[in-house]
């Protein structure tokens, strides 16, 4: 459900750069004002992008070193259960006295 909501905003930020790159090229402004606020924009854009993509390596970098710490946990457990039932084995396939 949050990847959902995450192409949305990028939609929504898509059609807004796009409405606003039209209304720009259809303001009544002069060709110099408008190629300046076009750069600006771009620049602005840029500049999201690439505070977005910083964000997302760290988010995932986060995430990573939680999985392998998690995997790790998980390798442990599993290790020691099978350890475990090594050792149930061992003691039920051993001879056991007759009693007498």
């Amino acid at each position: 459900m949050e990847e959902n909501g995450g192409s949305k905003f990028v939609y929504f930020l898509a059609g807004m750069g796009i409405g606003a790159l039209i209304g720009v090229l259809f303001a009544p402004k002069a060709g110099e004002e408008t190629r300046e606020l076009i750069a600006g924009k771009a620049e602005e854009g840029r500049d999201y992008l690439t505070r977005r993509g910083r964000e997302f390596r760290e988010q995932a970098s986060s995430y990573v070193e939680r999985g392998k710490d998690v995997i790790a946990q998980q390798r442990e457990q599993v290790a020691a259960a099978i350890d475990a039932g090594k050792q149930a084995y061992r003691a039920e396939s051993q001879p056991k006295g007759t009693g007498d």
